[in-house]
């Protein structure tokens, strides 16, 4: 269990970072309220934990699709396993490629390119499964997937058979931090909410191919020399630039910055401060800031609101191919 336990949403419609060090103290309280009652505090605190379908804003139905680093697929299944819990029919799937999922990830697996035989078997999975995972192809030699084409996503969604659709929209190497090339993300049009990741392992480290994919594109977006340290302030830069983690996000969808791998205090005050700076500059098309921790419980650890929406309604788009 993490030291940090409670959901904290602030609404900044101006410029409210001096509301951070209530966080320190919220967390010391709450330590001291295990030690003082051990299970009983456990109990109290799982009432107030956020769940990631609230963290997310997720209204009725939606294609989430994943960009960054640093644990869109741990963050995929985890999300895709409470959707099911809560008796939500979801799709896992991708537009790159992601290793073949186990049986404690997803309750089925359906390989297929063609929709129509797609949806076939979804049918017929969906009877003792609320969550499956599907792909085009299967990759043998690397023991991976690939996936569909956005187009396919599409069709998908517009059969209605799934209420969500989760997508892994971007390849990142299992490094915590990517911007990325040209040709990418590949994220389908028809896509409600967007979430940019980063994982904080990756702060203060040297800017170099083990920590950042495409490196050389991190370098030309955030100014920063080679083989300095990864510095808070770069990753802003590469979220805001438009060619940065959000880029090609579609207009009307809902986007979303997670800094993963919070499970430590130091990565947790690094996830705090990037915040703080998002806030402070007042990011356009930002929606919310959501810093987590995908492997461990509670997984959303703080939430910061920039919307400064009481709620969001999910578009979806219908567009016919």
């Amino acid at each position: 269990m993490s030291n940090y336990g409670i959901l904290s949403i602030f609404i900044f419609k101006n410029d409210r970072s001096e509301a951070l060090p209530y966080f320190i103290i919220r967390n010391f309280l709450f330590d001291i309220l295990r030690l003082a009652f051990h299970n009983v505090s456990h109990l109290l605190l799982d009432k107030f934990m956020v769940s990631l379908r609230d963290a997310l804003m997720l209204g009725e139905g939606g294609v989430i699709s994943l960009v960054g680093a640093g644990g869109k697929t741990s963050l995929m299944f985890r999300l895709a396993h409470e959707l099911e819990k809560a008796g939500d029919r979801v799709l896992t799937t991708t537009t790159t490629k992601i290793y073949e999922p186990s049986a404690e990830q997803s309750g089925g697996l359906i390989v297929s390119g063609p929709v129509h035989t797609t949806l076939k078997e979804a049918r017929i999975l969906l009877k003792d499964h609320l969550h499956i995972t599907a792909a085009a192809e299967r990759l043998t030699d690397l023991g991976k997937l690939r996936g569909y084409a956005p187009e396919t996503i599409q069709r998908i969604w517009n059969s209605r058979l799934f209420r969500w659709i989760i997508v892994e929209a971007d390849g990142a190497a299992g490094r915590p931090l990517k911007v990325p090339a040209d040709h990418e993300p590949v994220i389908p049009a028809c896509s409600s909410h967007i979430l940019g990741m980063v994982g904080l392992n990756c702060v203060g480290r040297s800017l170099s191919q083990q920590w950042v994919f495409r490196h050389e594109r991190f370098l030309q977006l955030s100014g920063l020399p080679e083989s300095s340290e990864i510095t808070e302030s770069a990753i802003i830069a590469v979220l805001e630039h438009e060619k940065g983690i959000f880029k090609d996000a579609p207009a009307h969808a809902m986007r979303i910055a997670f800094f993963n791998q919070a499970d430590s205090t130091q990565n947790l005050a690094a996830g705090l401060r990037i915040a703080r700076g998002l806030i402070t500059k007042k990011m356009a098309g930002l929606h919310r800031v959501i810093i987590g921790q995908t492997l461990s419980d509670p997984p959303v650890l703080e939430v910061y609101d920039l919307n400064a929406k009481p709620e969001y309604e999910t578009q979806f788009i219908q567009t016919e191919k």
